[in-house]
């Protein structure tokens, strides 16, 4: 019995066919043309008929390779993993630059597709696609060479990942909202701001937080420094824990 038929339906767990058996229209195109069209329209968007439309090509090709709308959100949010430069990622690398490195390389992705903080919720067996492994084993491998075991640095990893997919799916989210809006991030947050200031009257630390926010705000820049102060906040936890003896 496969993995598939005993509890783990995904694209991962299930055969592929032979080269002699694929049909004209290959997988790579399939999630080519679905990551163009999640681009475009964003993940509502997304269906077996559009994108058979998409690429002119019938029922039997498209489900030759994908069993249904599910199997194939696993095969694009791996191929947006699959897009994060692991280029230089290796045991001559500081840990704390490397893992940086890979950090911003995972929220530009996401930032790059919006539509992935809701395709997250979707997805099965993300952690079986040959991208997102390939990302975990460089990411393991970076820790183990600075001296941490390798549960600590499989804590590392996931902690790390937490905070990035965390705060790059919401950054993503609001994306994709301005998107749907027609409105720039800029055009956005002035519209924001009063109704903000209006809502926490009765809250002094969140408005005292709120006025000092709002001098010389910029939308790019404040987003980008904070993901950098939170992402150092965590690596200084991991160094201690490492100089204690946890790693």
């Amino acid at each position: 019995m496969s993995a598939d038929q005993q509890g783990l339906p995904s694209v991962w767990t299930r055969p592929q066919r032979s080269r002699r058996d694929q049909p004209a229209l290959s997988r790579d195109q399939i999630v080519s043309a679905a990551l163009e069209l999640l681009d475009a329209e964003g993940i509502d968007a997304l269906s077996m008929r559009k994108l058979g439309t998409r690429l002119n090509a019938g029922a039997t090709s498209m489900y030759s390779h994908v069993a249904n709308k599910d199997e194939l959100i696993e095969l694009v949010v791996d191929e947006v993993y699959g897009e994060i430069d692991l280029t230089g990622i290796d045991s001559s690398t500081d840990w704390r630059t490397a893992v940086t490195r890979l950090a911003h390389g995972l929220r530009n992705g996401f930032l790059r597709h919006p539509w992935i903080a809701s395709a997250l919720g979707q997805v099965g067996m993300a952690a079986l696609g040959p991208n997102l492994l390939r990302l975990s084993e460089a990411l393991l491998g970076v820790f183990e060479e600075a001296g941490y075991s390798l549960q600590a640095a499989e804590q590392g990893m996931n902690t790390v990942s937490a905070y990035v997919i965390g705060v790059a799916s919401t950054e993503a989210a609001t994306l994709a909202l301005l998107a749907r809006s027609g409105q720039s991030q800029q055009e956005w947050v002035e519209r924001f701001w009063p109704v903000a200031e209006q809502a926490v009257q009765g809250y002094p630390r969140l408005r005292r937080l709120y006025a000092a926010q709002r001098e010389g705000f910029d939308v790019d820049s404040t987003r980008g420094d904070s993901f950098d102060e939170g992402l150092a906040c965590i690596l200084d936890g991991l160094e201690a824990r490492r100089r204690l003896g946890d790693g």
